[in-house]
C-alpha cells in the first residue's frame, strides 16, 4: 500500500523530486511542437510512423520501438486530419498546410521529461544526498544538446529513457534484500533493457550491468537465479512482443517503396506476406532474420565519415566529449537581420565537466589498483562499473566505419554523468581543506550554477530565439565545434583550403 513521505527527509526528498520534473518541463515539454518544420530525422521517423498508422510494410535500420511510439502519439492526439502523405516514401518532404507535429513529437519528449526525475532517483542512489541528487540533475536538465534533440520525434528519448530505467533497475537489485521487491525489480530490469534493444542497437551496451550484477550478488546463488529467470522472461516477453507488434502491423505493400515495397525481404518472407500470416509468432524467426539482415544491408550503404567534405555533419567519436562536431538542425529568418537556429550545441560546462569526472575515474580506478591508497575507494565496484561502460561503448563505436554524429555520445555522456556523481562523492578533502557535506553541497550547488549559466548562453542556439551574426559569433568559443552562422564563412580546421 502506497504510504506518504512521513519524515522531514522523505518529505524534502520528494520536494526535490517534484521541483526536478517541474524544471524538466519547463525545459523539454513547453512549446515542443515549435518549429511546425521537419529537423534532421524526422523526416525518416514520421515517415515510418505513418506506414504504421496505415498498416503498410517497411523494412528500416533501426529496430521498431522508438517509431512505434511516435505513431502511437499521432493515433492518440491526432491532430492531422490525414496520416497518409508520407507512406510513399522513407523520406517526408513536403510538409501540407496546418500539418501539426504535436502528436508524432509526443511521446519522445514525454518520455525525455521523464528522464530527469529518474535521473534525480539514480544519483540519490549513488550519492546518498537528495539534496546532492537535486543539484547535479542540472546535468541534464540544462544541457542544450540534449534539448535540442529530445525534444524532436528522434529514437534517442525512448534508448535514453529505458536506459535510465534500467540503471535505475540495476540500483535497486543491487541493494534489495526482500525477495518480493528483487522479482519486482528484476522484471522492470528485464523489461527496461526489452525496451533498449528494440530501440536502438547501440544500447547493446548495456548488456554488461547484467554480468556486473551477477558479481555484485555473488555468492547468493538464490538471487542470483531469481534475478536470470524473472529478468530473462521479461526481456523476451518485451522483445519478442515489440517486434511482433512491428510484423502485425505490416501487410500492405506499397509497390513505389523500395524494391516494389518488399525492401529486403526473403522469398520466404514474401509468400508470409502474402498469405496474410504477418501476424502469427509461427512466422516470427523468418521475419526476425530477415529485419536483422536489413540493419547491415542498409548500414553497408551509408557514406563514410569525410573531414574534408566542407558540408560534413559528421564527426569522430574522439571529438564528442567537448562537443564536436555540432550540427545546424534547422534556421529561418523573419527580417535578414537576426536568424533562429534549432542547433545541436553542447553545453560545456556539462559535457567537460562530465568527462574530467571520466578521466578522474580513471586515474582513481588505477591508483586502487597499484597503489596501497590510505583510504580506500568509497564505491570502487560501481565506480568501474560505469566507467567500464563508457570506455566499452567508446572502444565499440570506434570501429564503425560509417559516418557518425554527435548525438550518438548521447548514451555514454549518460554514464558519464553517473562516473561523475560517484567521483565527486570520492573526494575527502582538497589539500588541507576537509570536505565535509557543507563543502560538498556548496560545490555542487556552484557546479549547478555553472551548469546555468552557461545553458542561458548557448539557450538561443537550442530554443529557436533570435540572435544576431555577432551574438552568434560569440558562442563560438571552440574551433573544432565548427559553429557557422547563415552568413558566415563555412570552415573547418580538417579542410586544408586550395
Amino acid at each position: 500500500m502506497f504510504r506518504l513521505p512521513q519524515s522531514p527527509d522523505q518529505k524534502r526528498a520528494l520536494l526535490l523530486l517534484c521541483l526536478i520534473t517541474a524544471i524538466g518541463f519547463c525545459t523539454y515539454v513547453q512549446r515542443y511542437n515549435e518549429p511546425a518544420a521537419f529537423f534532421w530525422d524526422e523526416n525518416y521517423h514520421i515517415a515510418s510512423a505513418q506506414k504504421y498508422l496505415n498498416g503498410v510494410f517497411f523494412m528500416e535500420q533501426h529496430p521498431p520501438l522508438g517509431k512505434l511510439l511516435i505513431a502511437a502519439g499521432e493515433k492518440l492526439l491526432n491532430r492531422n486530419a490525414l496520416d497518409n502523405q508520407f507512406i510513399g516514401t522513407d523520406y517526408g518532404t513536403d510538409l501540407p498546410a496546418g500539418f501539426s507535429f504535436a502528436g508524432y513529437r509526443f511521446f519522445p519528449v514525454i518520455l525525455a521529461w521523464l528522464i530527469a526525475p529518474l535521473l534525480f532517483l539514480i544519483f540519490w542512489k549513488l550519492t546518498k544526498s537528495d539534496i546532492a541528487a537535486a543539484l547535479l540533475s542540472s546535468l541534464y536538465l540544462f544541457d542544450n544538446a540534449l534539448i535540442v534533440h529530445l525534444r524532436g520525434a528522434m529514437l534517442e528519448p525512448a534508448l535514453l529513457f529505458f536506459s535510465a530505467l534500467t540503471i535505475l533497475a540495476f540500483l535497486l537489485l543491487r541493494e534489495e534484500k526482500d525477495l518480493r521487491r528483487f522479482g519486482w525489480y528484476s522484471a522492470l530490469f528485464g523489461v527496461s533493457f526489452g525496451c533498449v534493444l528494440t530501440t536502438k542497437v547501440v544500447g547493446l551496451v548495456m548488456v554488461m550491468l547484467i554480468p556486473a550484477l551477477l558479481c555484485l550478488l555473488w555468492p547468493k546463488k538464490d538471487l542470483i537465479q531469481r534475478f536470470l529467470s524473472i529478468s530473462a522472461l521479461a526481456f523476451l516477453v518485451t522483445y519478442v512482443g515489440v517486434w511482433q507488434i512491428h510484423f502485425a502491423l505490416g501487410s500492405t505493400i506499397n509497390p513505389i517503396l523500395p524494391d516494389e515495397g518488399y525492401y529486403q525481404a526473403s522469398n520466404q518472407y514474401k509468400a508470409v506476406l502474402t498469405a496474410g500470416k504477418n501476424s502469427s509468432l509461427r512466422w516470427f524467426p523468418v521475419m526476425l532474420r530477415d529485419s536483422l539482415k536489413f540493419v547491415a544491408h542498409y548500414n553497408d550503404g551509408v557514406p563514410r565519415l569525410d573531414l574534408c567534405k566542407t558540408e560534413e555533419n559528421g564527426s569522430p567519436w574522439f571529438l564528442w566529449p567537448i562537443g564536436g562536431r555540432a550540427i545546424n538542425y534547422r534556421w529561418e529568418t523573419t527580417d535578414g537581420g537576426l536568424y533562429q537556429y534549432l542547433y545541436l550545441q553542447v553545453n560545456p560546462a556539462v559535457w567537460w565537466i562530465s568527462f574530467l569526472g571520466v578521466i578522474a575515474a580513471f586515474g582513481l580506478l588505477l591508483s586502487s589498483f597499484i597503489l596501497d591508497l590510505k583510504t580506500p575507494l568509497r564505491d570502487r565496484p560501481l565506480l568501474l562499473i560505469f566507467t567500464g561502460l563508457y570506455f566499452s561503448y567508446m572502444a565499440a563505436i570506434s570501429q564503425i566505419s560509417r559516418v557518425m554524429y554527435l548525438y550518438h555520445y548521447f548514451l555514454p555522456l549518460l554514464f558519464s554523468f553517473c562516473v561523475l556523481a560517484l567521483v565527486l562523492m570520492e573526494f575527502r578533502r582538497i589539500g588541507r581543506w576537509m570536505l565535509t557535506t557543507e563543502y560538498r553541497l556548496g560545490a555542487f550547488l556552484a557546479l549547478a550554477l555553472v551548469i546555468f549559466a552557461s545553458y542561458e548562453f548557448y539557450r538561443p542556439l537550442s530554443n529557436y530565439e533570435p540572435i544576431s551574426d555577432g551574438a552568434f559569433a560569440t558562442r563560438n568559443v571552440v574551433n573544432l565545434w565548427e559553429l557557422h552562422c547563415v552568413n558566415c564563412a563555412k570552415t573547418s580546421p580538417f579542410v586544408q583550403k586550395p
